[in-house]
């Protein structure tokens, strides 16, 4: 995903030394896991409001915050400010946003991001440890080594470093207890587009300990684009219904788009009223998994609500 700012950064360590937040064991934490469809907002730049998360009044119907993004050298952007925020302010956010139905959660990597070459599990148990340090409801992996899964030379590389990073990550954040989502882009689900299967092979080896995909249907035009229902749903080899005849559960294909032209670099924006009809037509298709919006403040209540319409009864 496009990050809009580059933080100074900081190594995990340090990070998490200068919080002085004790380890929460998971057996102790009460998280926010959303049941039902899936509504997800990113937040990467700052809220422009004067809080570190986007105000609830501003994101109704979203059970889901993304904060961007927790590097490996530390946290980054909003996921920064959060890590910043005194930790008697995380926890009392994080009882109302939980009280309102919402998950806070920290999106791991970005396009800035290629951590291929550093160890799967020593990553993960620092990722995991951020989430239990910082009072999260869980991770979601934003995975973005475009050169590498596509490099025939290094088929299934990409695709082994995410297996281990997330069985680790289960093991620091059991199911059931912590939301574990991935973010990849859309072609990654095409039986022909990566070497090592992509995230075909991820879901085969994985998939049961990811909760849901946020998939990223923008910035691949012109082809597949993804800037129609048609692209979106059927006639690609990556549409919804199309990963679904791959073997995907399709409840954990949430729709991924833009909020404005200006979360996106190369196409696959679609207006919020337009992809209404998209999900409108996903609905009656079989399709109950839900929608993420890259970002807010561009996508809030307004967008969500057109987009949504009255395609869900959850």
């Amino acid at each position: 995903m496009f990050s809009t700012s580059f933080s100074r950064l900081f190594t995990l360590c340090s990070a998490l030394a200068s919080l002085g937040v004790g380890y929460a064991a998971p057996h102790a934490r009460r998280n926010q896991i959303p049941t039902g469809p899936k509504f997800v907002i990113y937040s990467d730049g700052l809220t422009g409001t004067g809080t570190v998360l986007p105000p609830l009044d501003q994101i109704q119907g979203f059970n889901v915050v993304n904060l961007a993004f927790l590097l490996t050298s530390g946290p980054a952007d909003q996921a920064q400010n959060w890590a910043n925020t005194p930790a008697d302010q995380r926890k009392q956010l994080k009882q109302q946003y939980n009280s309102a139905g919402v998950s806070l959660v920290v999106s791991a990597f970005g396009e800035t991001e290629h951590p291929t070459s550093q160890d799967p599990a020593t990553v993960a148990n620092a990722l995991a440890q951020f989430v239990l340090n910082t009072d999260l409801d869980g991770i979601d992996v934003d995975y973005e080594e475009f050169v590498l899964m596509a490099d025939k030379n290094q088929a299934g590389v990409g695709e082994a470093w995410l297996t281990t990073l997330t069985q680790t990550l289960r093991q620091q954040l059991p199911q059931g207890q912590f939301i574990l989502s991935h973010a990849p882009v859309g072609p990654w689900f095409s039986p022909d587009f990566c070497p090592g299967g992509g995230y075909l092979t991820v879901d085969k080896n994985v998939g049961q300990l990811i909760d849901w995909y946020n998939i990223q249907f923008y910035n691949q035009s012109p082809d597949p684009g993804y800037d129609n229902c048609d692209s979106l749903l059927t006639t690609t080899s990556s549409s919804i219904f199309s990963i679904q005849k791959s073997g995907v559960d399709v409840n954990k294909l949430v729709i991924g788009k833009p909020g404005t032209q200006a979360d996106i670099t190369n196409g696959g924006f679609i207006e919020p009223a337009t992809l209404g009809t998209c999900v409108q037509q996903a609905v009656a298709g079989g399709w109950n998994a839900g929608v993420m919006a890259f970002q807010f403040p561009h996508a809030n209540t307004a967008w969500l609500s057109a987009v949504k319409g009255s395609s869900f009864t959850a």
